[in-house]
């Protein structure tokens, strides 16, 4: 499929049925009085090679969403800038240069400070209050969330109420900055969506919610024990607050469908965006780009029309 001139720019900053009623050949009154079905936003994890690297640094990331993939709403990752949570100078740097592309900034993705659903009372404590700096920094850049892990360990039913306990507490801290803290199926216990949206309705905090991650459903790869994706994304879209469109491979005969080789597993893009609007969701899809045939610039632009071919397909439907 061929995207050319301003219908490729219109469809890719105003995904969904305003797209769609374009494409049906309705007038701009009819499309201004409809939502978009989703808004694309970009994971900064896509380009991890590229930061790990030093090809790009974590100061030039807004410019490199707009600039490069035509992107205007971004996802940091921690690791990027890890030590830089309490440095005033470089966030109001970071907020500039975003500020300057126009680019949004919605969440940070966090990593590296501690299990929340720590067995250990102290320690899990602690872990809560390490991520204390990034809800600030996060309140500071204009984001919505964090999104952390529900790392724990013992019973199904013990990890509960532990994941729960850290998460409670860092969603009372987050209340008072009105940043959300939101959860993504991550490994373990987190990739089972019955046992994330339990923990979940147990915290009952209105701050705390999910990220669901279409890939991410593996509880334990090695072993090859993973979590039906389509089921647990269904489960974790009641308590979404950001959806992780995480891609990998392409092939021209499957136009909907991402291939991750390494596990052998598939993502069909149609059947989850469906799932996620059924819930109610029109906020931003992110593309998080994990594939290993295409460099991480090619395959965020196949990721990003992808979910433009879905919007065009799901705005035809309505």
């Amino acid at each position: 499929m061929s995207f050319t001139g301003n219908r490729r720019d219109f469809l890719a900053q105003s995904v969904g049925l305003a797209a769609g009623l374009s494409i049906l050949g309705l007038s701009a009154p009819a499309r201004a009085a409809e939502q978009p079905l989703f808004k694309i936003s970009l994971a900064q994890w896509s380009l991890h090679n590229a930061f790990f690297q030093k090809k790009l640094d974590n100061l030039d990331f807004a410019n490199t969403a707009k600039r490069e993939f035509g992107i205007e709403a971004i996802e940091y990752v921690n690791q990027f800038f890890k030590d830089k949570a309490k440095d005033q100078g470089y966030l109001t740097e970071m907020k500039q240069r975003a500020a300057d592309e126009g680019v949004k900034s919605l969440l940070i993705m966090i990593d590296g400070e501690g299990a929340l659903g720590d067995a250990n009372e102290a320690k899990r404590k602690t872990a809560v209050e390490n991520h204390y700096k990034w809800v600030e920094a996060a309140k500071f850049l204009g984001c919505h969330s964090i999104r952390v892990n529900a790392q724990s360990s013992g019973s199904y039913e013990e990890q509960v109420k532990l994941a729960a306990d850290g998460l409670r507490r860092l969603s009372e801290f987050g209340a008072q900055h009105e940043i959300n803290v939101i959860v993504e199926n991550h490994g373990g216990l987190s990739s089972n969506g019955k046992w994330l949206a339990e923990t979940i309705k147990l915290v009952n905090n209105p701050r705390c919610g999910t990220l669901p991650d279409f890939g991410n459903f593996g509880i334990d790869r090695q072993k090859d024990e993973w979590y039906d994706r389509y089921l647990g994304v269904e489960e974790l879209m009641p308590y979404a607050k950001a959806v992780s469109a995480k891609t990998y491979d392409f092939e021209d005969e499957h136009p909907f469908v991402t291939f991750d080789s390494r596990w052998k597993k598939e993502t069909d893009f149609l059947k989850m965006m469906q799932i996620v609007l059924k819930a109610g969701y029109h906020g931003y899809v992110g593309i998080e780009y994990e594939g290993t045939k295409a460099d991480e610039f090619t395959g965020i632009k196949k990721s990003k029309e992808l979910l433009v071919r879905v919007a065009e397909k799901l705005a035809a439907k309505t």
